[in-house]
């Protein structure tokens, strides 16, 4: 592999696929647009980035239904799996 083969390497079709199936699943849970949940993942990165250095590409958001605490059926719930590289200094 040269050295220049990382700038340029591009994306496994299958794992562009599965990230586009993942967010219009995600979406269609949340009964929100693809735009919105866009806008929402942008949201968190820019203020999660204020404190500490992520992984962006690593970065994974998902909408999923959970029981209510009261236990008057489900609920949305936000995960977020968010590889944190290092915390900023003097934060």
């Amino acid at each position: 592999m040269g050295f220049f083969d990382a700038f340029f390497k591009k994306k496994n079709s299958s794992k562009t696929a599965k990230d586009r199936l993942k967010f219009v699943l995600v979406s269609d849970r949340a009964n929100c647009s693809p735009e919105t949940m866009e806008l929402i993942k942008n949201d968190i990165i820019e203020v999660i980035s204020k404190y500490m250095e992520i992984d962006v590409q690593g970065l994974d958001i998902q909408i999923t239904q959970t029981e209510s605490e009261g236990g008057n059926g489900s609920v949305p719930a936000i995960y977020a799996n968010i590889p944190i590289k290092e915390l900023k200094a003097g934060r």
